[in-house]
Order: C-alpha cells, then sequence, then structure tokens
C-alpha cells in the first residue's frame, strides 16, 4: 500500500513539473523566427536552368526488321545499301537550378547541367527568359560559370564565407526546377570538410536540408542571406 501511494505521489510530482515548464515550451517555440521573409528576399537570385543536348543513337535510319547480328540474312544487304546513312538524333531536354552571381548577368550552376548542352536557357523568377552562354567550367569541381544579356540589373546573391560556417548552423537549400517555381528546404550543417573519394578537390558540407529532384545548381544559404 505504501509504495502504491509513493508511486502517485512521484506520478503528481512529474505532472506537475510538466504542467509547469509548458508555458516555456510555448514561449521557446514562439521565438523560432519564420524563415519566410529571408526566402521572399532569395528567390529573385534563384534562377531555372533549361537545356538542349543533341544525341546521336539508334543506329541507322534503316535497320534491318530482324534486328541484325550473325543470325540475320538480311545484315549484309542493309550494311551494304544503308550502312552509310547517318545515325537518327535526338533532342534531350535538361532542366537545373542555378543562382545570380554579379548583376550583369553572370550565373553559377553544377557542370553536369550543362555539360552537354547544345542550347542553355536561364529563367528568371519574373518569367523572363535569356539565352546563356558558358562562359567556363570545370569538371572536378562541378562548377560552371553562365553568362546571360540582362535589361536589367539582377539581384545577385552574396557568397558567404565557409570557413565561418560551423556545424549545427541553419541552412536553407534552394531551387528552381523544373520550371515550376522555387523549393526550399531548411535544416543544419551536418558537417565539415567531408571526402566521398570523388575527385581532387573533396571537401565537402554536409546538410540535412533536402535537396529536391531539380535542386542541381542551387545555392545553399545561411540565415544571413549568404
Amino acid at each position: 500500500m505504501r509504495k502504491s501511494l509513493e508511486a502517485v505521489v512521484l506520478i503528481f510530482v512529474v505532472v506537475s513539473l510538466v504542467i509547469s515548464t509548458f508555458p516555456a515550451w510555448k514561449t521557446h517555440a514562439a521565438e523560432l523566427p519564420s524563415l519566410a521573409d529571408l526566402v521572399k528576399r532569395l528567390k529573385p537570385s534563384v534562377v531555372n536552368i533549361s537545356t538542349t543536348s543533341v544525341v546521336k543513337g539508334g543506329g541507322s535510319l534503316f535497320e534491318s526488321p530482324f534486328g541484325g547480328g550473325k543470325q540475320d540474312p538480311f545484315e549484309e544487304f542493309f550494311k551494304k545499301f544503308f550502312g552509310d546513312v547517318p545515325q537518327r538524333e535526338f533532342r534531350q531536354r535538361g532542366l537545373g537550378s542555378g543562382f545570380i552571381l554579379s548583376e550583369d548577368g553572370y550565373i553559377v550552376t553544377n557542370n553536369h547541367v550543362v555539360e552537354k548542352a547544345n542550347d542553355i536557357e536561364v529563367v528568371l523568377e519574373d518569367g523572363e527568359r535569356y539565352k546563356a552562354r558558358v562562359i567556363g567550367k570545370d569538371p572536378k569541381t562541378d562548377v560552371a560559370l553562365l553568362k546571360i544579356g540582362p535589361k536589367h540589373r539582377l539581384p545577385a546573391a552574396v557568397l558567404g564565407d565557409s570557413d565561418k560556417l560551423e556545424i549545427g548552423d541553419w541552412v536553407i537549400a534552394v531551387g528552381n526546377p523544373f520550371g515550376l517555381g522555387h523549393t526550399v528546404t531548411a535544416g543544419i550543417v551536418s558537417a565539415k570538410g567531408r571526402s566521398l573519394g570523388l575527385g581532387t578537390y573533396d571537401d565537402f558540407i554536409q546538410t540535412d536540408a533536402a535537396i529536391n529532384p531539380g535542386n542541381s545548381g542551387g545555392p545553399l544559404f545561411n540565415l544571413q542571406g549568404q
């Protein structure tokens, strides 16, 4: 009976403590800042990048209906008459993201977004479209620099100092994929200096902010908008 009474008293004490600290929880939650104003300020500097590539494949325009190979009785016939016909060309489209580096139209993206592109189009937040040319690209760091000729000054992103970034800092990833508008995710810096064995410059910032499909080339911002 005594043990049961002690258990009831203990439960009462715990519940009392929880109730007494609940207002503090509410106050702490209310102090968490909204990222809405920051996102509104940063979105115009993040662009959509649309690419078109010409890919040859599928063999010649005329192929044996039996699929070719040693067992195909018409293999030599089709090679003789149609072997020199050019291969078919296919136009492939790709989409990615990027960010404005300068007011006069320099744009940074990932190299793999544009490396095989024949045509590159940049779409700004307000829907303006510009043809872009590649100024430089580096497959080792997977970075490419593009240039467009804007009609007005563009809202450029500010580059931050990764050496000052701390593990545990809040960050947001912004992309502009698929021409559907912006996507924003938030998280923290999970680690710095990550080495994945992917190349010469293997020094990554690890974050738990989700990177959505089509976000390639999009920036990672700190809460100062850098």
